[in-house]
C-alpha cells in the first residue's frame, strides 16, 4: 500500500451504502489515524482538563459509579418501604418519584388532585411526608435525589428541615434536586409560575445551598427529558448545556463566585439508540462544558469544570411489544453509560413501558448493573475506547455540533427566551415527528415494533393498581395536620414568603420556616401564585 495516498474509508470511496446517525452525522465505512491527526484527544489523561476521558484519573478502578433507581408510591409508607427493598439488595442511593399533584403545587385535598394522589409517584403534602419515607434511612450513608421541578424550592426545604429536624449537620448534607425547570416548558409540562419567575426560584436555591448547604446539589440538568421529547443526542446536550449556563448566569448576577457553586452542578442524560454514538455524546460533551466553565466562566478549580452525570437507559427506548428486549436493551445502555463515564447509573425496567416497575423488574435492573460491576471487567481500567479511531473521530465531530446547535439557541435570543416564546418545544416537536414517521415507514429499524415482529396473541401484561385506599388515607392525614398544627404560625409563615415573595428576596429562608410549621405544598404554592402568576403556554398556528 501506498501511505502516502490518502485512504479510501467514506462510503463513496468504497461504493458501499451511506450510514447516518439520528444526530445526522454520517458514519464512515473505516476510520483511521487520518479522521484524528488533529485531534488532542490522544495527548488526553483522565482526571485531567478537559476531562474527555473521565473526571477522575481512575475512575470506576477506585470505586464504581452509584446505582440510583428512581422509585416512588402512593403513601410514603410504601415509598419507604420501597427503598428499604432497594437498599437491602445493593443499592447504594435513592431517586424518588413525585406524584402529578405534589409536582403541580397542588395538595390532596385539592379538586383538581383528585384521581391523581398516588397513581404515579409519592405524595408529599407535608414535612410529616418526607419524615415518614425517610425513616430509618442513613443519610450520610444513602445519598437521596429528588425528581421534582416545579415545586422543588418546597422539596429541597423540606428534605433540610427534615435533616436538620434529624440531628444531621446541613453543612454536610449530600443529596440532589432535579430542580430543572426550563426543561419542563420543553418536555414534561409540570411548570407553575411564567418562565422568569421559575429561573429565579432555581437560582434561589444555588444561592441557598451554596452558602448553607455546599455539598448539596441543588440542581441536575436534564437533557434526558428533552431528548424523551424527541429532541436528537445534539440538542439534547446542546438545549442542557445553553439551560445550565442560565442558571449560571443567574447566580453570578448575585455575586456568587463561579468556583462556589459550579461543582454542584450535575447533569441527567438520556441513553438509546447507537451505542457509539451515545458514547461520543458524552466525551464530546463533557469536553465542552469543561471549555465552556473554564473559558468563557473563568473558573479556577478543576472540579468545577466537570460534567457530573447521572446517565442511564431512556424509556423512550423501551417498547410495550416483546417487552421482554428490553432486558437486553437495558444491559446494553447501562455498558453505554459505564463506558461513557458517568457517576451515577439508573436503568429502566423492562416493563416500564407500560406499568411502574414491580420489585422483579426492578431486581432485575439492578442485578444487570451489579453483573456489569463484578463480572464484565467493566471497572478495570479508565476509558477502555480511549484511542479508538472511530469514538476519537465522533468525539470531535459531537463537540463540534453541541457548539453548533447552542449558537443557533443564541440567535434565538437565548434559552429563557426561547422557552417562554415556544421556539425550543418547536424544534423538538418537530424532531419527535421526524422519528416517529422514520418509525412508520421503516426507516429507523425496531426490533419486535417494525422488524423481527410476530403475529401471536397479546399477552398479559402486570398493572400497577391505582391505590384509592392509600389515596384516602392522605387526604385524611392531611386533615389531621392541619387541625393539629399552630395555624396561627403557619399563616405568618406564609405572609413572611409573600413578602419576600413582593420584595424579589430569597425565599427559600422563608419557605424552610414555614415548612417547618407543617405548611402544605399548595399553600405555599398559592402564596407564589399570588404574587408571580402562573405560565400560559405559547400557541402555535
Amino acid at each position: 500500500m501506498n501511505t502516502k495516498n490518502k485512504i479510501k474509508h467514506t462510503a463513496e470511496d468504497l461504493g458501499v451504502k451511506k450510514v447516518y446517525l439520528e444526530s445526522g452525522i454520517e458514519v464512515n465505512p473505516i476510520y483511521t489515524a487520518e479522521d484524528v491527526e488533529n485531534s488532542n484527544s490522544k495527548h488526553e489523561m483522565p482526571g485531567e482538563y478537559p476531562f474527555t476521558r473521565g473526571i477522575h484519573n481512575t475512575m470506576y478502578r477506585k470505586r464504581p459509579f452509584t446505582i440510583r433507581q428512581y422509585a416512588g408510591f402512593a403513601s410514603p409508607e410504601e415509598t419507604n418501604e420501597r427503598f428499604q427493598f432497594l437498599i437491602a439488595n445493593g443499592q447504594s442511593g435513592l431517586n424518588v418519584a413525585f406524584d402529578l399533584p405534589t409536582q403541580c403545587g397542588l395538595d390532596s385535598d385539592d379538586p383538581k388532585a383528585m384521581g391523581e394522589v398516588g397513581r404515579v409517584g409519592m405524595t408529599v403534602d407535608t414535612l410529616d411526608d418526607f419524615e415518614i419515607a425517610f425513616k430509618n434511612i442513613d443519610l450520610d450513608k444513602i445519598t437521596v435525589s429528588l425528581t421534582i421541578n416545579g415545586s422543588a424550592i418546597i422539596a429541597i426545604a423540606m428534605y433540610i428541615a427534615m435533616a436538620e429536624k434529624a440531628g444531621y449537620d446541613i453543612s454536610k448534607l449530600r443529596g440532589t434536586a432535579q430542580n430543572d425547570i426550563l426543561k419542563e416548558f420543553i418536555g414534561r409540562g409540570t411548570w407553575i409560575f411564567p418562565v422568569d419567575k421559575s429561573v429565579k426560584l432555581v437560582v434561589d436555591t444555588i444561592e441557598y445551598c451554596a452558602q448553607h448547604v455546599p455539598k448539596y446539589s441543588p440542581v441536575s440538568v436534564c437533557g434526558y427529558h428533552i431528548r424523551e421529547s424527541g429532541a436528537n443526542p445534539i440538542q439534547e446536550m446542546a438545549y442542557a448545556f445553553c439551560i445550565a449556563k442560565a442558571y449560571t448566569d443567574g447566580a453570578l448576577s448575585r455575586r456568587i463566585d463561579i468556583d462556589d457553586f459550579a461543582s454542584r452542578l450535575s447533569f441527567n442524560f438520556d441513553i438509546y439508540g447507537n451505542l457509539f454514538e451515545q458514547i461520543a455524546k458524552f466525551r464530546g460533551g463533557r469536553r465542552l462544558w469543561a471549555k465552556i466553565i473554564r473559558e468563557e466562566y473563568l473558573a479556577k478549580n478543576d472540579d468545577s469544570c466537570w460534567l457530573r452525570m447521572i446517565a442511564g437507559g431512556g424509556g423512550g427506548g423501551l417498547t410495550k411489544e416483546q417487552p421482554e428486549n428490553n432486558i437486553v436493551r437495558s444491559a446494553y445502555y447501562a455498558l453505554i453509560s459505564a463506558l461513557s463515564g458517568t457517576q451515577t447509573m439508573a436503568l429502566c425496567s423492562y416493563d416500564e413501558a407500560y406499568t411502574i416497575p414491580t420489585e422483579h423488574s426492578a431486581e432485575i435492573s439492578l442485578r444487570t448493573m451489579q453483573i456489569m460491576i463484578h463480572e464484565m471487567g467493566i471497572c478495570d481500567t479508565v476509558d477502555p475506547l480511549g484511542g479508538s479511531y472511530y469514538v476519537e473521530a465522533l468525539t470531535d465531530k459531537f463537540e463540534e455540533e453541541i457548539k453548533k446547535e447552542m449558537k443557533t439557541v443564541d440567535k434565538w435570543g437565548g434559552i429563557v427566551n426561547a422557552v417562554a416564546t415556544g421556539k425550543i418545544q418547536e424544534s423538538v416537536s418537530k424532531q419527535a415527528y421526524i422519528r416517529e414517521m422514520g418509525m412508520q415507514t421503516g426507516k429507523v429499524d425496531k426490533v419486535g415494533v417494525n422488524i423481527f415482529t410476530r403475529e401471536e396473541e397479546s399477552k398479559p401484561v402486570e398493572f400497577h393498581p391505582y391505590n384509592q385506599e392509600a389515596a384516602d388515607k392522605q387526604v385524611e392525614k392531611l386533615k389531621r395536620i392541619k387541625a393539629s398544627r399552630n395555624n396561627e404560625l403557619v399563616k405568618q409563615k406564609l405572609e413572611t414568603i409573600r413578602k419576600d415573595a413582593k420584595e424579589d428576596k430569597n425565599l427559600m429562608p422563608s419557605i424552610i420556616e414555614a415548612v417547618k410549621e407543617y405548611a402544605t405544598v399548595g399553600e405555599i404554592v398559592q402564596v407564589m401564585k399570588d404574587v408571580y402568576g402562573e405560565f400560559e403556554e405559547p400557541i402555535f398556528f
